[in-house]
């Protein structure tokens, strides 16, 4: 590390410079998703689903959560190669949140790669490279190596400024100054500008946990529990302080999928990750990911296999809306499940009896052909009761750092019974703004009336269209 860093045992108090990029502020913001409250199946020990409460961020749906079980412990015990599971049920049912919770019971770092059955129709890709890519995108791929590594709490972040040599005015950055703190003990590294630039790159502010290899790779393993909030955000992981010194020999593991070294290969840049070593060691200078390119990649990432230095993670592929699907992906769809690495395949519908796509006449269930639906086991969900409603809609509230008055859940667990649960979520933050509009720190029933008046569910807006034509006529 002599060439990148060097420590010091008193702090820096060299100015940051005055053009030089800035940290991040350390109030991240980070994106509340639909389904982050979803940890996973909420079953007991005896695979059956947990009513009294919302476990694993799930409520209702006890059948279906129970089927899925079955399902995880097939996968696990690796007896569910060449099937696929199919989620049939009307929409704003749970399909989405039943497939990331499949994927959450596999493993916290299972690869979950989800996709809408209408993404395969572009002008630039060939329908069936869009299932392979995806079928990549979640294979995962776990390396284990041993490195020298500088790891820690971020405590400081300090850019120092110098005379620019190749211009008469300006500056330009010299060095940083990093503070990493472990149980042990804190360290002050003084550290390349090329260094400060792949902090900034990651996003890195004071506050999160990373490691700095002796190459000068930077990454971030998540933010210090110290500032761990009543708010569980998605994309934010928390970890602990990192055990023994700063300066340690540690095992590393880096997860990649097959998807991303197939990337690599096909766009090689150089450089020193996992994807831009094993790029090498295939042929370079290739512009897009074949079939050939595919089997070069498996075939180096077997020998890692064989060599104990790397494990395959199937992971989940979701495809959601999958009767969008024609009858040549169906086809091909059919071979992938044949794979030997294949992962674990996760369908949805909320389709009857519908045509096949790319056929004249083919009626088929759910508009799938029979040699694939005869592959896939078919779980079904149901529509949620308003106090399920509630549940729900309770539940994101806390998540969301929502307040709610007096009448304002049963009012929208009404409107989510009427029309659908997605509809009286997505009247949550909408009915937030409102209310701070007006001063108010909590959601009152006058700023849900307001938002229906402003904002019309499916079947409301679609019966004022079908009123307003019938008129005409």
């Amino acid at each position: 590390m002599s060439t990148k860093a060097s420590t010091s045992s008193t702090p820096s108090s060299a100015p940051v410079a005055h053009k030089a990029p800035l940290p991040p502020s350390s109030n991240r913001s980070s994106r509340i998703a639909p389904h982050s409250h979803i940890k996973g199946l909420g079953l007991n020990s005896e695979g059956r689903a947990i009513t009294d409460t919302a476990a694993g961020g799930f409520v209702g749906q006890e059948n279906a959560r129970e089927a899925c079980g079955i399902i995880v412990d097939l996968v696990k015990s690796r007896r569910f190669s060449g099937r696929a599971l199919l989620l049939v049920g009307a929409p704003g049912t749970g399909k989405t949140a039943l497939a990331l919770a499949v994927s959450h019971e596999l493993g916290s770092k299972v690869p979950f790669c989800p996709m809408v059955g209408s993404e395969v129709y572009s002008t630039e890709v060939k329908k069936t490279e869009v299932l392979a890519e995806s079928f990549r995108r979640a294979i995962g791929l776990r390396i284990k190596e041993t490195k020298e590594v500088y790891e820690g709490e971020v405590t400081e972040m300090t850019p120092s400024e110098s005379e620019n040599p190749l211009s008469g005015y300006g500056k330009t950055i010299s060095h940083v100054v990093v503070g990493l703190k472990s149980v042990k003990g804190t360290k002050q590294l003084r550290l390349d500008p090329s260094i400060y630039e792949a902090m900034l790159k990651e996003k890195i502010v004071v506050g999160d946990v990373i490691y700095i290899e002796h190459s000068g790779a930077v990454k971030r393993v998540g933010r210090s529990d110290a500032y761990a909030s009543s708010y569980d955000l998605e994309s934010e992981t928390y970890v602990p302080l990192p055990k023994g010194d700063v300066h340690k020999r540690k095992e590393l593991v880096q997860d990649v999928t097959l998807g991303d070294l197939d990337a690599a290969n096909a766009r090689p840049q150089g450089g020193q990750d996992i994807m831009s070593v094993m790029g090498s060691l295939v042929k370079s200078g290739r512009t897009e990911v074949t079939e050939k390119l595919r089997k070069e990649v498996n075939k180096v990432v077997k020998g890692y296999v064989d060599q104990g230095v790397a494990e395959v993670v199937p992971g989940v592929v979701f495809i959601d809306e999958v009767h969008m699907l024609d009858i040549e992906c169906f086809t091909y769809l059919n071979a992938l499940l044949e794979s030997p690495m294949a992962p674990t395949v996760i369908l949805a519908t909320n389709r009857g009896n519908a045509l096949v796509r790319g056929t004249q006449d083919l009626i088929a269930p759910h508009g799938i052909p029979a040699d694939l639906l005869d592959r896939c086991m078919i779980v079904k969900t149901e529509p949620y009761a308003k106090e399920q409603v509630a549940k729900v809609l309770q539940l994101r509230a806390n998540i969301e750092g929502l307040k709610l008055a007096e009448g304002v859940l049963d009012k929208l667990a009404t409107e989510g019974e009427k029309s659908s649960l997605r509809y009286a979520l997505q009247l949550l933050a909408p009915a937030s703004i409102i209310a701070s509009i007006n001063d108010r720190s909590e959601i009152s029933l006058e700023d849900v009336g307001e938002m229906n008046e402003l904002f019309l569910d499916a079947k409301t807006s679609a019966a004022m269209i079908g009123a307003s034509e019938n008129l005409k006529t």
